[in-house]
């Protein structure tokens, strides 16, 4: 299933479609084999397996392999604060992703709501009740109790 509700094409290939072998992700990212396995076992990327348990890694993983080497050696971050980075990034993408799920929903309440709140106007029985529309009415009436006389 994509995300859309739809089937997904089982060969079609997306940034997360787990191609590349650990030999030929570690060229890629610039990386030697060793530092992949490492960060796989301190769970900072975590490639899909094969039925044989090898390491497959997507376009996406590649990604997250030149992310974490980047922040390692320009910003001086130790593997500890990297692996909390991506944590918060996929908890950032998580609740975007829920906040826009609950934006459409609200909107689809709102539409709802429009629709019997219409609905409801229509049924009025106006021949009943006298109907003066509000907004035309000029006059003006004062209201002024009455003295009782005791």
């Amino acid at each position: 299933m994509d995300g859309r509700g739809g089937r997904r094409n089982p060969y079609e290939l997306t940034e997360e479609s787990p191609v590349y072998v650990i030999s030929v992700a570690a060229q890629l990212s610039g990386l030697h084999p060793q530092t992949l396995r490492q960060y796989d076992r301190l769970g900072l990327v975590s490639p899909d397996r094969t039925a044989g348990r090898g390491r497959r890694y997507s376009s996406r993983d590649i990604e997250l392999l030149r992310e974490v080497q980047r922040l390692s050696q320009d910003e001086g971050i130790n593997l500890a604060g990297i692996k909390r980075i991506i944590e918060l990034e996929n908890q950032v993408t998580a609740l975007r992703q829920r906040v826009a799920e609950l934006q459409h929903a609200v909107e689809g309440a709102a539409a709802t709501i429009q629709q019997r709140e219409a609905a409801v106007h229509a049924s009025y029985r106006r021949d009943l009740v006298p109907y003066q529309d509000v907004q035309q009415a000029g006059a003006l009436v004062v209201w002024r109790p009455k003295k009782r006389s005791e």
